[in-house]
């Protein structure tokens, strides 16, 4: 399922099962592709003729999840069975291997955390924004409090 306003660049791949968020921008050549396609372990089967995810999709496709506000670049790859988090960023050329956290910038093969995108002030603002402007952010009840619990607790120091 694609959500609202997602723009996919040429050259794209996305072979599983899975969803997309709300203004998602995916560059050219990413691809979105099986983590387990081929079941490559059974001794005295050649790969060629292993059993694979068109022969038994139930036992090999994994559901990938693309949160709202994510910019894939370009030539990256994501593995099924990921979770890229809402206002994330995953750089040229990255292969994602395990689950991206909201609002992070991934980088590298593997892929690794580099930073956040946003400090918490900026996030709840930003998510704020988005929200009201119509963008579905998936994780906003689960993050929100999180968000700004801590930024209460800061001005509170700062008038005592």
């Amino acid at each position: 399922m694609l959500g609202n306003d997602v723009a996919i660049g040429s050259n794209c791949r996305i072979e599983v099962d899975g969803y997309v968020g709300d203004h998602v921008l995916i560059a050219n050549s990413a691809g979105i592709v099986g983590r387990s396609d081929h079941d490559f372990q059974i001794v005295g089967t050649s790969v060629r003729r292993s059993p694979w995810l068109k022969s038994n999709p139930e036992m090999y496709s994994l559901t990938t999840k693309i949160g709202s506000d994510v910019w894939i670049g370009y030539g990256a790859i994501i593995l099924s069975g990921i979770t890229i988090g809402s206002s994330s960023i995953i750089a040229a050329g990255a292969v994602v291997t395990h689950d991206v956290p909201p609002n992070s910038i991934f980088a590298g093969v593997p892929a690794r955390r580099l930073k956040d995108r946003y400090d918490s002030r900026e996030l709840v603002r930003h998510w704020e924004l988005l929200a009201n402007s119509g963008v579905r952010i998936p994780e906003i009840d689960n993050y929100f409090d999180k968000l700004v619990d801590p930024i209460l607790e800061t001005s509170a120091e700062k008038e005592n």
